[in-house]
């Protein structure tokens, strides 16, 4: 199956999901293969504290998101987070950002991906890792 089918694929899925349209965001895929979500900075998602910034949840979407992507792509599987670590680092200093995934543990039934969040200006704003529950359904029909 052709790595460039399936990334067609969750691309079109990513254009109708609702939540990247509420956030913003796009996905593409690099020429290696790697997920990149950007989201630009969007004061609806500041948190309500003196000088406002980004909340951390938005933080944790864009992480899990990009890892989700990193592995249903290597898998031409629908996965389920399964588990989720975050650490934030700093403040993204209302900054557009980009997410990036990279699958360090691929297993039969569960994967393990590494993500990172770094502002427009290349600062690390969050990294985490996620273990992605590995379906039966397939993104791309194959047979």
């Amino acid at each position: 199956m052709s790595s460039n089918k399936i990334f067609q694929k969750l691309i079109a899925m990513f254009e109708g999901a609702p939540i990247k349209k509420t956030m913003g965001m796009t996905l593409e895929f690099t020429d290696m293969g790697e997920v990149q979500i950007r989201m630009p900075a969007d004061k609806n998602f500041y948190h309500g504290m003196k000088g406002g910034d980004l909340h951390g949840g938005i933080i944790a979407t864009l992480l899990d998101t990009s890892g989700w992507f990193t592995v249903a792509a290597h898998y031409n599987r629908f996965v389920l987070t399964a588990d989720l670590n975050i650490r934030l680092l700093e403040a993204a200093k209302r900054q557009a950002l980009l997410a990036t995934g990279n699958l360090i543990r691929p297993g039969k039934h569960l994967a393990v991906a590494e993500m990172r969040l770094t502002s427009e200006d290349s600062r690390l704003i969050a990294y985490g890792s996620g273990s992605f529950t590995v379906t039966s359904k397939e993104i791309v029909k194959t047979g």
